[in-house]
C-alpha cells in the first residue's frame, strides 16, 4: 500500500459520512495516473499554489487600488484568509480539509487587475459579459500552462460556484462560499478603518451586538456559529441571527465603502485603463504577445484579449497603458513604469 492509499483509508475512518472522499472523486478532464503520495485533492492544491496565476494575486487589488502602506489586503492575502477560515470550519465538521483548501486557494485565480473595478469594466465591454468566477474556472481548465491544471471535478465546481446563486455540489465548496464572505466583510472593514474611511462605531449597532466590536471577535463568532449551525447537516449554514447580522454588514460595506468612498476614488481611472487596453488590442491583435495572438485564432480575438487583461496584475496593466498611450517624452525622470 502506498502513502496515498493509506491517506484515503484514513479519510474513510476519520471523516464525516457527509465529506467528499478523495478516492471517490468525479475525476479529471484528462485521465492521469494517481500520485503515490498525495491524494487527488492534495495534488490539486499543490498545482494551484505552484501556478503563475496564483503568484500574480500578490499584486492584484482587493479593495484599495495600489494602496499606500504594507498592511492593506491584496487578492493574495484575501485568498489566504479565506483558506484559513474555510479549513478551520472543514476540520471542525470532519469534512475534507484538502478539498476545501484547494477550492479556497483557487477561487479568485481569474480576478482582474484593480479588483471589482476591473471586473466591472470588462463586464461592460466583453461580449457575453465577464465574471471572475467563470474566469477562475477558465484559468484552471484552459489557460494555466497552456491546457489548464487538470483539476478534479469537485475543485472546479467549488471554484465556479463560490459566488452567485448556484450552491456548490460539495459541503466543502459550500464552506468556501461562506468563508469568502466572512473573510472579505471583516478584512474590508479592517482596511477601511485603517484607511480612515470608517470608524468601528460607524458599523450598525445590531451587527456589533451580535458579532462583536473587534475584528477577531467578529470572525470567531461567525466561524463558531457556522460550525454549530452546520454540525451533522447536509448543508452549510449560519444561524438566522448571525446570518442577518452578516448580511447587514455586507450591505453597509456596499453603501459606505464599495460604492462611494475614498477607496473608490481611483476606480474611474482603473476602469479607463482596462477599457482602453481592451479596445486597443481588439483593433490591433497583432500587437498581442505571441501566445495570445495565436490563441485568438482559435477562440477569437476578443476572448484572447479578455484572457490577457484578466490575468494582469495592477502594475503590469498600468505599465502596458503607459507604454501604449503615454509618449516617452512625457515620462517622469526616475519613473520605471
Amino acid at each position: 500500500m502506498n502513502i496515498r492509499q493509506h491517506s484515503e483509508e484514513m479519510e474513510d475512518k476519520l471523516l464525516s459520512h457527509l465529506a467528499a472522499r478523495s478516492s471517490c472523486t468525479a475525476g479529471r478532464r484528462y485521465p492521469e495516473e494517481p500520485c503515490s503520495v498525495r491524494t487527488a485533492y492534495q495534488r490539486d492544491r499543490d498545482r494551484i499554489i505552484h501556478s503563475k496565476a496564483f503568484r500574480r494575486l500578490k499584486h492584484k487589488t482587493q479593495v484599495f487600488i495600489i494602496p499606500e502602506g504594507d498592511h492593506y489586503r491584496t487578492r493574495l492575502t484575501h485568498t489566504l484568509e479565506v483558506s484559513q477560515i474555510a479549513r478551520t470550519v472543514a476540520r471542525a465538521l470532519r469534512l475534507n480539509e484538502d478539498l476545501t483548501e484547494a477550492i479556497a486557494l483557487g477561487h479568485d485565480l481569474g480576478h482582474t487587475p484593480f479588483g471589482h473595478a476591473g471586473e466591472s469594466a470588462l463586464n461592460e465591454i466583453m461580449t457575453g459579459g465577464f465574471r471572475h468566477n467563470r474566469q477562475s474556472l477558465r484559468v484552471v481548465e484552459e489557460l494555466e500552462g497552456g491546457r489548464g491544471l487538470n483539476l478534479t471535478g469537485e475543485v472546479c465546481d467549488g471554484i465556479l460556484n463560490h459566488t452567485g446563486k448556484v450552491i456548490p455540489s460539495t459541503l466543502e465548496g459550500q464552506i468556501v462560499k461562506i468563508a469568502d464572505r466572512v473573510a472579505y466583510i471583516n478584512h474590508d472593514i479592517d482596511d477601511a478603518v485603517r484607511g480612515g474611511i470608517l470608524k468601528t462605531s460607524d458599523l450598525p449597532q445590531f451587527c456589533l451586538d451580535v458579532l462583536g466590536t473587534e475584528h477577531r471577535t467578529r470572525i470567531n463568532n461567525m466561524v463558531v456559529d457556522l460550525i454549530n449551525s452546520s454540525w451533522g447537516k447536509p448543508q452549510i449554514t449560519m444561524s438566522s441571527q448571525v446570518q442577518e447580522a452578516t448580511d447587514k454588514l455586507r450591505e453597509f460595506l456596499f453603501d459606505h465603502v464599495y460604492v462611494d468612498s475614498e477607496a473608490k476614488s481611483e476606480e474611474s481611472k482603473a476602469r479607463h485603463v482596462v477599457q482602453f487596453l481592451f479596445d486597443y488590442w481588439n483593433k490591433h491583435p497583432e500587437k498581442l504577445p505571441a501566445e495570445y495572438h495565436i490563441r485568438g485564432e482559435t477562440v477569437g480575438v476578443e476572448r484572447a484579449v479578455c484572457d490577457y487583461i484578466a490575468g494582469m496584475t495592477d502594475r503590469y496593466a498600468i505599465a502596458q497603458f503607459k507604454a501604449l498611450f503615454i509618449p516617452r517624452s512625457f515620462a517622469i525622470p526616475g519613473d520605471s513604469g
